[in-house]
């Protein structure tokens, strides 16, 4: 039997708060599954808070407190850890955000957007901008900054491997002066030429394809069962359950199928990029 690890509760307040709801779990002597008895959740989602790697819902937190008899600690405390994980980023992505550290693998279709950690700072400003005009400079600083500190995950030899479907639409609606606009595209290439992440573009006449309508995102880890995440422009969805992230999944795969091979996505990101820089600006969308 795989030995248990620990958790530091030292090195941040989720990761203090789900150590406890360990402790107080085991020292009433309750198993996971026996603990989740009258709740909706699964054991793989408390095993996540417990890590710290997933918010307690307070519908969760009061179940914990009625069960454990803890006089209300954990609904108390959910505040305190919503605040230490939101950061700059929105409150919906808190868990991807904690997730996407232990991933082994990441696959993400966007069909009007390049992803976040691929986005430099033009892009970054006119994306957040377009969604919240009356941001102040220094919350659309923030933004940027911490949009800008997930580049590991595609910039890092040991990120996880990933693979994206961005749609040809990315490249020929630009969203940035020309120049800007090649800078952005001709660092996607660079990134994609170390090896670690893999576009296939779809492009615009590939007709019919799953996906049409919403992000997709999938993530799998050594230790726990897949998700997939979507995300609208206020709001995005974890999804968990193991049936519904198979079929997603499959979905996912008929979409890449759909789409050109990486090296061939690649030349034409590479083109894109020359194009804008030569004045030439690829064709937009008819």
């Amino acid at each position: 039997m795989a030995r248990r690890k620990d958790i530091d509760g030292s090195m941040s307040v989720p990761t203090f708060y789900g150590k406890e709801l360990r402790w107080k779990r085991e020292a009433a002597g309750m198993s996971l599954e026996a603990f989740l008895e009258g709740s909706f959740y699964g054991k793989t989602y408390l095993s996540d808070i417990e890590r710290g790697e997933r918010r307690m819902p307070i519908d969760l937190a009061r179940h914990a407190d009625r069960v454990l008899k803890t006089d209300g600690f954990f609904e108390r405390h959910c505040e305190d850890v919503r605040k230490a994980r939101k950061g700059a980023h929105a409150e919906y992505f808190v868990d991807v955000l904690e997730m996407e550290k232990r991933a082994q693998e990441i696959e993400e279709w966007d069909p009007t957007l390049i992803p976040g950690p691929l986005q430099l700072e033009p892009y970054i400003r006119a994306v957040v901008l377009a969604s919240h005009p009356t941001y102040s400079e220094e919350e659309v600083a923030a933004k940027v900054a911490a949009r800008r500190e997930r580049a590991w995950l595609f910039e890092d030899q040991r990120a996880p491997e990933t693979w994206l479907v961005p749609h040809e639409s990315i490249l020929r609606n630009s969203i940035l002066e020309p120049d800007d606009m090649a800078d952005q595209l001709a660092h996607i290439a660079e990134v994609a030429r170390r090896r670690r992440s893999f576009p296939q573009i779809l492009l615009r006449n590939a007709g019919a394809h799953p996906f049409m309508m919403g992000t997709a995102r999938f993530m799998t880890f050594a230790d726990a069962q897949p998700v997939m995440y979507t995300e609208g422009m206020y709001s995005g969805q974890l999804i968990d359950d193991p049936g519904l992230v198979r079929q997603y999944a499959k979905a996912y795969g008929r979409l890449r199928a759909a789409a050109l091979p990486p090296e061939a996505s690649l030349k034409l990101i590479e083109q894109a990029a020359e194009d804008y820089r030569n004045g030439k600006y690829p064709g937009r969308l008819e």
